[in-house]
């Protein structure tokens, strides 16, 4: 998405160029792309000089938009959510993994696509890693 986002506006961008910038199976991208533009978050071009671009401005399409229409889950749970992990009952850390859920969910809608290109057109990422101690 971001190299789409990164070479679009000028014409569409085709997924062959994508995948060979990329290294990413075309095949691969077929399906997803499939799903982003079901989800309206791409718009496919037909024919000649054809291929994809934004269905919006890339300051408000979120990483979380995108993750969610290809359907990756977010969910650190061993249900699902439902609360039926353990025996039917919720199991002892389930309340931290939704937290978790959430914490991972805020954090990808604060990032949008707009912000990932400005963050590689400077050279230096604009969100900084997240590391993690251990005490």
């Amino acid at each position: 998405m971001i190299d789409l986002a990164m070479r679009g506006g000028r014409a569409p961008v085709t997924l062959l160029g994508i995948s060979e910038r990329q290294k990413i199976s075309l095949s691969y991208l077929e399906q997803l792309f499939g799903k982003l533009r079901r989800n309206k978050i791409v718009e496919s071009v037909r024919g000649p000089g054809g291929g994809y671009c934004l269905a919006r401005p890339s300051d408000k399409i979120t990483i979380a938009d995108i993750v969610l229409a290809v359907d990756e889950p977010l969910d650190a749970t061993k249900c699902g959510g439902k609360g039926n992990c353990h025996d039917e009952r919720q199991c002892l850390t389930h309340e931290l993994w939704m937290g978790l859920n959430e914490k991972i969910y805020s954090y990808l809608a604060s990032v949008t696509l707009q912000g990932l290109v400005d963050s590689q057109n400077k050279g230096n990422p604009a969100f900084a890693p997240i590391i993690m101690s251990r005490q």
